[in-house]
């Protein structure tokens, strides 16, 4: 374990944030997990033992781990309270940049003056979040990938000002937590969104023009491109509300027309047709 980040704060108990709790819990480090709601947190720590049940069962880690794992993880409702003596902070909120700069503003308040502060955004600038904050060279981005767990790779995003040893113990940090880090440098959407909401987004305008069904849209990728998951289920998965945020990230941050979301992405969002989450997407789940 890096024992010079040893306490760990996670701010959103969400699915990106519990994932994050978990993992750090698991791999033996302290963990705060804070989230303005109650029922939030009740939530996420009953996820997390569901989780690491199901690891027992598979044999992957036995019901001493499990116990262990749940003793290093305390709830917080009280952002002050729980930054406290904390040295790296991770936020995994909504995907909203106004939210993203307010939670940094706090983070820098109520963080020792040492402390690193993470954000796991999939597209927001780490550039602009560290703009907020008093110490913008100790700003980076961890971005974990969903289920948090199991996805082995982390996007470990440089904002402008991010100092270079900052950078060298994340890199560090997340191959003590079993991971698989790359460096990217802070450009909209980064590496991985850049690269793939785009084609989820082409994947989208071929359905809204009527070239072929969702099904065969996704059928073609997995099997004649050996994708694990069509692109229209992918994005269920991620959340349509989700992708298109990202997807307006790129347009406006690139300002060019080849980012523009579909018109189809814009209007099932609007109609609430989310994908998992709420229970109808391209495909319906029950």
């Amino acid at each position: 374990m890096i024992s010079k980040y040893q306490q760990v704060a996670v701010i959103g108990a969400g699915t990106m944030g519990n994932g994050i709790a978990h993992l750090f819990a698991m791999g033996g480090y302290d963990v705060n997990l804070i989230d303005i709601s109650e029922a939030a947190l009740e939530k996420a720590l009953a996820t997390i033992d569901k989780n690491l049940g199901r690891m027992v069962s598979k044999e992957k880690i036995t019901e001493a781990d499990k116990t262990a794992t749940l003793g290093r993880i305390s709830t917080f409702s009280s952002l002050a309270e729980g930054l406290k003596g904390r040295n790296i902070v991770v936020e995994a909120a909504t995907e909203n940049i106004e939210l993203k700069k307010k939670i940094f503003q706090q983070m820098d308040e109520f963080s020792p003056a040492d402390a690193v502060l993470a954000s796991n955004t999939s597209s927001i600038s780490i550039t602009k979040l560290g703009a907020v904050t008093q110490r913008p060279a100790q700003v980076i981005g961890m971005h974990f990938f969903n289920p948090v767990p199991v996805m082995k790779l982390v996007e470990v995003i440089n904002g402008y000002d991010t100092d270079k040893g900052i950078s060298a113990d994340i890199m560090a940090l997340s191959k003590d937590l079993g991971k698989v880090p790359t460096e990217v440098n802070d450009f909209p959407g980064f590496v991985s969104n850049r690269v793939l909401m785009p084609m989820i987004n082409e994947a989208i305008y071929t359905l809204y023009e009527g070239v072929a069904t969702a099904e065969a849209i996704d059928t073609v990728m997995k099997l004649g491109m050996a994708h694990p998951m069509g692109p229209l289920r992918l994005a269920d998965f991620i959340g349509l509300d989700v992708c298109l945020a990202i997807m307006e990230v790129l347009y406006h941050g690139f300002g060019n027309p080849k980012y523009a979301p579909c018109p189809l992405l814009r209007q099932m969002v609007d109609a609430g047709h989310l994908g998992d989450k709420s229970g109808k997407g391209f495909f319906v789940y029950t």
